[in-house]
Formats: C-alpha cells, structure tokens, sequence
C-alpha cells in the first residue's frame, strides 16, 4: 500500500514526455526535490535546462519523506567530531542550517504557500541507558556554537528520560514547495519531462549523449538526481551505500497533539510530526518499522507496528494514510555530492541522504550549481563524492559484501523447497519449475504472475516482500512489481514476464 498524504492531498500539474531529441546545457535525470532545486537554480542563472523524470515528478522518495527541514540528523554530531573531526562536523551543520534559510528565502521570494512552519526539533529517548548518549551529543553540538539543549521534559503524550532540542528547525507540505519549484523552472525557460526514463548514457567529445526508449538528448553537463545513480562505473557507488525502507502512518485524534518535531534514539524507532489538516485539524504522522530494502523476513507487521503504538498514544487515532520509501546510506553516513567520477568531467551525483534529504537536496543543488558556474563552494569538500577514505563503518561494509555473495552467487545455487502448487492466493514465492528457478505471485483471484527473480541492475537474486507484493533486490535496493515493472532505481530494465500455462 503506499497513499502518502502528500501526493494525495495536492494535483501537481502534468508535464508532457519527451516526443523529440533535444539538446541543452544541462539535463538532470530525476525529477524529485533534489533535481528540482538544482534545476531552479541553474534557471535562475540563465542556463538551460532539461529535467528527466521516469515517472511523475516528486512520487518517490520526496513525496513520501516526513518532511523535516532540519540540521538534526538523530544523534550525529558526536559521531562526526570523533569520525572525522571538529571542523568537518561544523561544516556539515553550518551547511545544513544553511539550506533551511535558502529554502526559506525561495518560499518567501517566490511566494510558495507550501504550510512552512518554524518547529523546535527533539531527539528523545525513554531508556535510562540512552540518556548519556544524549548528554553527549549536547556537549558536541554546542561545541559547534549551535544553541542545542538538554531537556528532560516534552510536550509528547508520554514521559521520556531526556532529548536533545535543536530550536528554530521547520518542516512544510513538500509537494506543494516542488510545485513551486516547477512553476519557477518553467517560467524561466527550463524543460520538465515526466514518464521519460534514461537507459543509458555515453560520454561524447565534449557533451554526453543521453538515451530515453525512443529519444536522444545532447548535454554539456548531467545531474545525477534520480536517487540511486544508474550508472554504474566508473563510480561504484553500489559498493559505497545500501538502501533502508521505512515506513508512514498519518491519523487524525481528537486528543491533545504535542509541539515540535520528534525521532527517538534507539530502535525501534518512533517519528512524529503533525502537518495542517482539514477544518483547522491536524494529521499526525508516525514514521518507524526501518529494515533494509530487500531483506528476507515477514513484512506484513510493518504498519500494523505503527498502527498499535499509535492507538497506545492516542486510543481515539483514526489512521487515514498508509506509505513506505527508501533512502541511499552510505558507509560513512555522509551524503555523496559533487562529481560523479573524475573520469566523467562535467557529470555530477547527488545521493545517500541517510533519510534527511529536504535540507541535503538544497545543499547538493547549491554545490552542484557552483560546479557548473565554475564557483567555489564552501562545503564541496565536506561532501565530496570522489572521497576516498577507509570504510568508517566496518561491520555494515561487511554485512553489504556477506548479502552480495549470497545474493549473486550462493541463493542461486539452491534449490527451492516449494512448488507452484504450494503458492496460496495473494502470495509470492520463489520455486522450481521444469528445473528452473522463477519468481511466482498468485494473486486474489489465482492467476499467476511469473519472472525470472533477477535483478536488472546486477544481477542478484530477489525476495519477495509479502506487504507491498513487490520483488526487491537484497544488493543495492531495487524493487519490482509484480508484473515485472522496475519501481525504484538502481535498476532501469523492466523484468520481463513469463507465460507458464
């Protein structure tokens, strides 16, 4: 299920798909709140631009966020002081401030009504055994010189042992600012095509040839917004980031709401903020149920989760919204921003937004236009995307490579338990047929969707999720419906289906 509030409480205009080959300065392939704000900048500046969206513009990771405009990034900046030092930690918070004043500023100079409200943000925990960590991070951030605060007490319907307040953060409605954001790019001469996906890109002389199913675009520079980057190499990003899905519920209650934003320090973890509703309401929004992308357990629990700690908290929670997205991790929890390789001269990567990316896509639209303009950026190194450092995070890198080898290699080597026969309705499985090994799902009326249960982009082995009757990658995170239809980068390719009768 995914009715996130956000794409179901705005109509976004429709823009046409690409019918002719086109030749600009730049393309930007994606079209959510990262390719938009580098779009709107670049067309402020007079370059001419182009974006390449493969579905409809914001429907993915930016129209199924939280929506938090804010530095805050959990407990982070203890880690940052210790990982990477002092000066580097105040430059990825002086950055982050930085964006939630220029997405302030674009809301202001282009009239944006897109329900931007100032709200202090907490991270809190319930457990005496945590409150260290927060007093911790309290020390660091002020360190920093940002006014963080340790507080003991919060407007939330349940006693907590401590949190960290980072004052003067905000949050808004995020498809009503890319909204905004589109109108302004239009306006100044910039081209938006949706349901246009890429499937490949060449490195010319001195442009990139860029290749939709029917059309060829020439550019001088690429923008790589699309999330997860579909070129592979030379930048092995896929070795660099794995994917995490989480989970949104949105209920209305009659009971007294808290103020303030709020995610807790321990799993499993507990988002909340309220959002304008209807007659004068409020909706609240509870974020949780985190796993990675593709792994091999029972889903189904996932918003039911949510739904009971919801009704723990407020008995009268009438939950009206149901979604689910992804977010790119890297292994060292930085975003990757800047040049995709330097072996691509003029093709840039902005990803790995470790699930804060409203304040990360102005960042890297910042960084990434001064690139193009031949300016100097004052956090391009903090965000570096060709860095090459030792892996800071030793056990996820190793957990990453254990998924892949099994993945790629070992679950192709065995032999499924089940049998078509065994495939009940509404489920998916994978089995042997005729000594091969496909990707089943039987659905509420028997009829039977088959596939090869290979991933388009490299080749792992697939598992099916029984909650949102998708088959997604262990690897690197991409996710296929039932009928084969690649849903979530890095995969492009389409799985084709398979006739069994």
């Amino acid at each position: 299920m995914n009715n996130s509030y956000w794409i179901h409480s705005i109509n976004l205009k429709s823009f046409p798909k690409l019918e002719k080959d086109l030749e600009v300065t730049v393309a930007i392939i994606g079209g959510g709140i990262t390719g938009l704000s580098t779009a709107y900048y670049l067309s402020q500046n007079g370059y001419d631009v182009c974006i390449l969206e493969k579905d409809k513009l914001a429907h993915h990771a930016t129209g199924n966020t939280t929506a938090k405009v804010t530095s805050q990034h959990d407990l982070f900046y203890d880690y940052l002081i210790h990982t990477f030092g002092k000066s580097f930690a105040k430059s990825y918070l002086d950055a982050n401030e930085e964006a939630i004043k220029n997405i302030k500023e674009i809301i202001d100079t282009e009239k944006i009504d897109c329900d931007f409200e100032w709200q202090d943000a907490y991270v809190y925990t319930d457990l005496e055994d945590e409150v260290i960590k927060i007093k911790n991070e309290v020390t660091s951030v002020n360190s920093l010189d940002f006014p963080a605060e340790f507080v003991t007490d919060s407007s939330l319907p349940f006693p907590i042992k401590a949190c960290i307040k980072f004052p003067n953060q905000a949050q808004f409605h995020p498809l009503k600012y890319v909204k905004g954001l589109s109108d302004c790019i239009v306006q100044n001469g910039g081209q938006i095509y949706e349901n246009t996906k890429v499937y490949d890109i060449d490195k010319k002389d001195d442009f990139y040839e860029i290749r939709t199913d029917n059309h060829t675009i020439h550019a001088k520079y690429v923008v790589l917004a699309c999330h997860y980057p579909i070129v592979n190499t030379p930048g092995f990003y896929f070795l660099k980031m794995y994917q995490e899905t989480s989970y949104l519920i949105g209920f209305t209650t009659d009971s007294k709401l808290f103020d303030g934003m709020y995610i807790n320090t321990k799993s499993p973890i507990c988002s909340l903020r309220t959002v304008p509703y209807k007659e004068d309401k409020r909706l609240v929004l509870m974020g949780g149920s985190e796993h990675k992308t593709g792994v091999k357990e029972d889903l189904s629990d996932c918003y039911l989760n949510l739904e009971n700690r919801a009704k723990e908290l407020f008995p009268d929670a009438n939950v009206l919204y149901r979604w689910n997205t992804e977010d790119c991790i890297s292994l060292d929890k930085i975003p990757y921003i800047g040049e995709f390789s330097q072996m691509m001269p003029h093709m840039y990567i902005a990803t790995g937004f470790k699930k804060w990316g409203m304040t990360t896509s102005n960042i890297a639209a910042n960084i990434i236009t001064d690139m193009i303009m031949g300016k100097e950026n004052p956090y391009a190194e903090t965000f570096k995307s060709t860095r090459f450092n030792p892996v800071k995070n030793g056990t996820e890198f190793v957990d990453m490579l254990k998924q892949t080898t099994t993945s790629l290699v070992l679950d192709k080597f065995k032999i499924p338990k089940d049998t078509l026969g065994s495939i009940n309705k509404d489920e998916g499985k994978i089995v042997e047929v005729e000594n091969t090994k496909l990707g089943i799902y039987r659905d509420t009326e028997g009829k039977y969707f088959c596939l090869k249960p290979i991933c388009s982009h490299l080749g792992c082995e697939l598992s099916w999720n029984n909650l949102d009757k998708t088959w997604d990658c262990p690897c690197h995170g991409s996710r296929f419906s039932y009928t084969g239809k690649s849903l979530y980068d890095p995969s492009i390719k389409d799985i084709e289906l398979i006739n069994i009768d």
